[in-house]
C-alpha cells in the first residue's frame, strides 16, 4: 500500500548570482495516512516551502512527489488544484479569513467549489458550526471576532470538506496559551477521527502532541 505522500529528493532554489540560493535539499520522505507529524527547524530552514509544497500552492520545485500514488510531479496546473481541493486543507498563521464575509459565509466558500446543492452545502455549514461550538457567531464577522475565535473558524472551514490531509502552518502562534493549546486539542481530535496532519510549529509542547518530528535545517532534513 503506497503511503498517503511520498517525496523523493525534492528541491528548491531560487535563481541568484553567483550561484542559485537552495531552500530545501534532497528531501526524501514517507507519510503514511493518519499520521499526525510536525516539521520543526530553525527560521530559514525550509519549513513554510516545504508546507506550501505539499499543500500544491507551490509547484516551482524539482524531484518527485506522489500524493495518493498520484504523480504530482507529471500533473498540470489544472489537474494540481483538482487534487488540492479534493485532499488538502490549510490553516494559515494569520488565519486568512475573508473579511467580508460572515463565519458562515467563510465556512461556505470551500463548499462552493464542490457540485452540491445549495440545500446540501447549508446543512454542512450547519453541521460544522454546531460541531465547532461557533453557531452564535454564524453572522459575525471576522474582525468582531478574537484571535482564538478566528482560528477556530480558520481550522474549521479548513476541515469542513473533510480533507484527507490538513496542513497547518504555526497554527497557533497568533494566540495566546490557553486559546493555542484549545487548538491543539482539535488538532488531536480531528487526527483520532482519520485526519492527517502536518503542522510546522517552533514549540516543542505542540510538536508533542503528534506521533512524529521531522526536523529542517538549511533546507535539508536531519536524520533522526
Amino acid at each position: 500500500m503506497n503511503p498517503l505522500i511520498q517525496l523523493k529528493n525534492l528541491e528548491k532554489s531560487f535563481p541568484t548570482r553567483p550561484s542559485p540560493t537552495w531552500v530545501l535539499r534532497q528531501i526524501s520522505l514517507d507519510l503514511e495516512e493518519g499520521e499526525f507529524v510536525t516539521i520543526m527547524g530553525p527560521s530559514g530552514a525550509g519549513k513554510s516551502t516545504l508546507l506550501s509544497i505539499l499543500g500544491l500552492y507551490d509547484s516551482a520545485w524539482e524531484g518527485e512527489f506522489f500524493l495518493e500514488g498520484q504523480p504530482v510531479h507529471s500533473l498540470k496546473p489544472k489537474e494540481r488544484a483538482v487534487l488540492n481541493r479534493r485532499y488538502v486543507g490549510f490553516v494559515f498563521q494569520r488565519f486568512h479569513l475573508l473579511e467580508d464575509l460572515t463565519v458562515a459565509e467563510n465556512l461556505d466558500a470551500p463548499l462552493s467549489y464542490r457540485d452540491l446543492k445549495k440545500s446540501e452545502r447549508d446543512g454542512i455549514v450547519a453541521d460544522t458550526l454546531d460541531r465547532f461550538g461557533i453557531v452564535g457567531k454564524k453572522d459575525l464577522f471576522p474582525a468582531q471576532l478574537s484571535g482564538g475565535q478566528q482560528q477556530l473558524v480558520a481550522v474549521a472551514r479548513a476541515v469542513i470538506s473533510k480533507p484527507k490531509l490538513l496542513l497547518a502552518d504555526e497554527p497557533t502562534g497568533n494566540l495566546h496559551s490557553e486559546q493555542g493549546a484549545a487548538i491543539m486539542d482539535l488538532f488531536v481530535r480531528l487526527n483520532r477521527e482519520g485526519t492527517t496532519i502536518i503542522q510546522v510549529t517552533h514549540s516543542e509542547v505542540n510538536a508533542a502532541r503528534g506521533n512524529r518530528i521531522v526536523r529542517l535545517r538549511d533546507g535539508w532534513m536531519e536524520r533522526s
